[in-house]
């Protein structure tokens, strides 16, 4: 019997897609090239809608999170403050950890739920037909071949899959600067004791700021009291070979270059440095997130700066968007144009996550003419519309995916309702199943579709009706007068009823 879903990647989008295909009711096969995590420094935090989804999934505390996300006061645009603090309503949400520990976190859960990730196993081919796919590995035992109903590449921006579907990978690289960057420890006076540096002649450094200079552009954060994660970007200069294995002293000159003075540093003792050359950065996306039985995720479908952190909040939607519906078509029940969603609804929102780090990257480029642009800039986010813009932008809380039904919330994210009893609607969306919020005893018209699609009747202070959640958090479809359109919206996204007996939950 072959496997219904191959994952090829064990990272945050492989283990993540891993956990939600297996809340649908499909326990995936998850292989990972690498037999131990690589040390090497990736992202540093949640940040956005991710935050929430996490809350959603209940995963949100284990990650390090409070009882439930807190709004950022402010944040930045290209190293331009964007104060949030004024903006009642803003998504821009942070949740600060390590990338290492997010995947400790996530494999846990995934484990919890049965999932074994197969370390040391990397993919060497793959080949389709009409009903599998079919897939070349090498394992700690030599080779073997896998056959599955779906494979998912979850590898990377150097994808094994995305190559071997000979999938194009357009877009540039950007090689006009160098970036160093890695862990390291500061001490008093310098470092004042709450994250922040005071550094003598450029003056009071708050944690995850960018300072812009003629020089360059200087970023840090704190992770661990007294360890922080340091960035110098240069630009000219010779070009310069990448370097995993860079040396202190040359993170510690760039930086002096950068700011106009030194900063010591040293390694840090009880954490990694992960001490690290770059020249440059890649903004490229794939021109389909699948074909036939093949799908991508995460870094192997686009690949952009980090700057202002939307890597995770980008690549852990992909695997939420495709994660309940894989299981759906695996389970029988999806309606049949059910996956080709996938691609229309992630391949825009990738272009929107490229286009605005390009210009971010922009802004930071130390050059009279960006100059006068980033003056302009501050004066435009003297408005709150701007500066809400920008927040949704980053945030990821401009995504609206097409549907049928014209109510305002249909297509957006569910915002976390107060409901009856105390709960909220994240205490409703644990199970990763599709959920109707009933609010006017309505439920009755779902009844056909009990075996998939739980029904909470509960109260809010909204005026609607009823609301019908995707198991990513998206709304199918919403009323404010009555349950017309409700059946159209169940076998749209949820197939054709069941004779199965009704499954109330009040």
């Amino acid at each position: 019997m072959p496997d219904d879903v191959v994952v090829i990647g064990g990272g945050p989008n492989g283990l993540l897609l891993a956990i939600e295909l297996a809340l649908g009711g499909v326990r995936p096969t998850v292989l990972e090239q690498h037999t131990e995590r690589p040390s090497i420094l990736k992202a540093n935090g949640l940040v956005g809608r991710v935050v929430q989804a996490m809350d959603y999934r209940g995963l949100h505390e284990s990650l390090g999170g409070g009882p439930r996300p807190v709004r950022m006061p402010g944040f930045q645009f290209g190293a331009v403050p964007l104060k949030l603090s004024d903006l009642a309503d803003h998504d821009l949400y942070m949740l600060p950890i390590p990338q290492l520990q997010l995947e400790k976190v996530l494999a846990e859960r995934a484990a919890e739920l049965g999932i074994i990730v197969h370390k040391g196993h990397t993919l060497r081919s793959i080949d389709q037909d009409a009903d599998h796919v079919t897939a070349e590995i090498v394992g700690p035992q030599g080779k073997y071949t896998l056959t599955t109903r779906y494979l998912v590449g979850a590898d990377g921006g150097s994808s094994i899959v995305r190559k071997q579907l000979g999938i194009g990978f357009p877009g540039i690289t950007d090689d006009t600067f160098v970036s160093r960057s890695g862990q390291v420890a500061i001490t008093a006076p310098m470092a004042t004791g709450d994250g922040s540096l005071e550094i003598p002649g450029v003056g009071l450094l708050r944690p995850r700021s960018f300072t812009r200079t003629d020089n360059g552009l200087f970023a840090y954060g704190m992770f661990q009291p007294g360890v922080f994660r340091v960035s110098a970007l240069e630009w000219g200069g010779d070009p310069l070979p990448e370097n995993e294995n860079m040396p202190l002293s040359e993170l510690r000159d760039a930086v002096k270059r950068v700011l106009g003075t030194d900063v010591p540093m040293t390694e840090p003792a009880d954490a990694p440095s992960g001490l690290r050359r770059l020249t440059g950065i890649n903004s490229r996306q794939a021109e389909h997130y699948r074909r036939g039985r093949v799908f991508l995720v995460g870094d192997a479908a686009h690949v952009h700066s980090g700057i202002g952190g939307p890597g995770l909040n980008l690549g852990m939607q992909d695997a939420l968007n495709l994660g309940w519906k894989l299981a759906a078509t695996v389970r029988g029940w999806a309606p049949p144009d059910l996956l080709d969603t996938y691609e229309s609804e992630r391949h825009p929102v990738g272009q929107r996550v490229i286009m605005q780090t390009r210009a971010q990257m922009a802004l930071t480029v130390p050059d009279p003419n960006i100059t006068a642009l980033r003056d302009l800039m501050t004066e435009l986010l003297a408005d709150k519309p701007a500066r809400q813009h920008l927040a949704d932008l980053m945030a990821g809380a401009d995504v609206h995916y097409e549907t049928t039904d014209t109510h305002p919330m249909s297509g957006r994210w569910l915002p976390d309702l107060p409901l009856d009893n105390g709960k909220r609607v994240a205490d409703l969306m644990r199970t990763g199943r599709p959920l109707l919020l009933d609010f006017s005893n309505t439920a009755e018209a779902v009844s056909d579709w009990s075996d998939r699609v739980d029904v909470v009747t509960t109260t809010t202070n909204a005026t609607t009706t009823a609301i019908l959640v995707r198991p990513d958090g998206y709304v199918a479809w919403a009323s404010d007068n009555g349950v017309a359109g409700l059946e159209d919206a169940l076998r749209a996204w949820f197939g054709e009823p069941s004779s199965k007996s009704h499954h109330h939950i009040a």
